[in-house]
């Protein structure tokens, strides 16, 4: 017996990353779609139904709410001890004149996250009765999955890990259920972003406009004037106030190249990388004395203390993955501007690859939050965040934000008008 389909009906689809316009067929249950030129995941697996996504998201929420209920870690050396809640990681940076930092922390673990679950919690509800096409419900779908790359959770937990490794020798560490409920927590959420079949959701929630007509598959979009919707992923025609027609929203319409916005973001973070390295990304105070520690001191510190392998992940995730990021998008903006197609696929995968490691980076910044939040024993032992944890952040942020705003159509050897596509 043939699966039954779940999911959207056959439609047109113009694919995001290489603008190829393709017919995707009724999906049965966990199947998905994928562009058959670059390979972009057109559309998650097919659910049944909202009960899934709805229940994992709403076991996600009860989770983020245990992670404040108790102590997340607790350190004692010599007698003295001190003890942690979550809130107390962005509390210390906050309390040292970084606010800025201790806002992205908060944003980028449970504020984006705990946001994103209630909105779903609510979409989902709303497409289970058969409610959609509200104006409320279609503007807040349309902003929720653009949150997804900034959720860091996961990366939080390295971070944190790494930070007990990094004083388990100097002093007595002891994990609370606050910091289990978060790892917890931290895997349901990535469980919960795998089932949202956004495209399942969207039609529960908006119905589809019809095709525009002579659209021909098998060809870009932009050879015949096709757009697609950041929002809800709908193909439509370029039209003079180029709003899409299911949610909306209306396509960004670049006044610059966006090649040469990629690059000054790429410059930018050049630029923020110097002083990320130069200045103390935090200062160790033990029995009076005080050590600024640089992101290079800290690796060579933990290769001399025989923590070679924690040297190695801080050594990848804070020199090689920004350099590497800003080197690849470089080459990759020269491949679009000179027309380099010669091996397209490849390009591609140089691209998701880069675009999925950026956020690793900022294991170290949430390495200085915690160390600074949970190691307070006055003269006897203390850390506080420095300077060059404010501008690695800026560059992990920045090169994110630069890989987002890169235009990979243009790997392809496909001519389009960049201005009005």
């Amino acid at each position: 017996m043939n699966a039954r389909p779940y999911a959207s009906a056959d439609r047109i689809a113009l694919c995001r990353e290489c603008d190829w316009v393709m017919r995707v067929p009724p999906r049965a249950e966990g199947e998905s779609a994928h562009c058959p030129r670059c390979h972009h995941h057109v559309a998650a697996p097919a659910q049944r139904d909202m009960q899934r996504p709805l229940a994992w998201a709403l076991s996600t929420l009860i989770m983020l709410g245990l992670v404040f209920a108790f102590d997340f870690l607790s350190f004692s050396t010599q007698g003295i001890g001190h003890t942690m809640s979550f809130v107390d990681a962005a509390g210390a940076l906050a309390g040292y004149a970084y606010p800025s930092l201790a806002t992205l922390l908060l944003l980028t673990t449970v504020g984006l996250p705990g946001a994103y679950l209630l909105a779903l919690v609510y979409l989902c509800a709303v497409a289970a009765r058969g409610e959609g096409g509200h104006r409320l419900v279609i503007q807040l779908a349309r902003r929720l999955k653009p949150l997804e790359p900034w959720m860091m959770s996961d990366v939080f937990i390295v971070g944190v890990l790494v930070s007990l490794i990094k004083i388990v020798t100097l002093a007595d560490v002891h994990i609370g259920l606050s910091f289990v409920a978060f790892c917890v927590y931290a895997l349901l959420l990535l469980r919960t972003l795998t089932l949202v079949d956004w495209s399942s959701l969207w039609d529960r929630l908006a119905p589809v406009p019809a095709a525009a007509p002579a659209i021909q598959t098998g060809r870009t979009g932009a050879s015949q004037q096709l757009v697609v919707c950041r929002g809800c992923d709908t193909p439509f025609r370029a039209n003079r106030r180029h709003h899409c027609p299911r949610c909306g929203r209306r396509h960004a319409h670049y006044g610059v190249d966006r090649l040469q916005l990629t690059w000054a973001l790429l410059v930018t973070a050049t630029i923020l990388y110097i002083p990320a390295n130069l200045y103390p990304i935090m200062s160790t105070t033990s029995l009076g004395s005080t050590e600024p520690q640089t992101i290079i001191g800290g690796v060579l510190h933990l290769v001399h203390t025989g923590s070679w392998p924690i040297a190695l992940v801080i050594f990848v995730a804070s020199v090689v993955v920004p350099i590497s990021k800003i080197v690849a998008l470089g080459w990759l903006c020269l491949a679009a501007r000179h027309g380099w197609h010669d091996d397209s696929q490849a390009q591609m995968r140089l691209y998701r690859v880069t675009e999925k490691l950026g956020r690793w980076s900022m294991i170290d910044v949430f390495v200085v939050a915690v160390l600074a939040a949970l190691v307070q024993a006055g003269a006897l032992m203390a850390i506080e965040p420095g300077p060059a944890a404010l501008a690695f952040a800026a560059v992990v942020v920045v090169t994110m934000v630069a890989a987002l705003t890169f235009d990979t159509r243009r790997l392809w050897g496909d001519t389009f008008n960049a201005d009005s596509a």
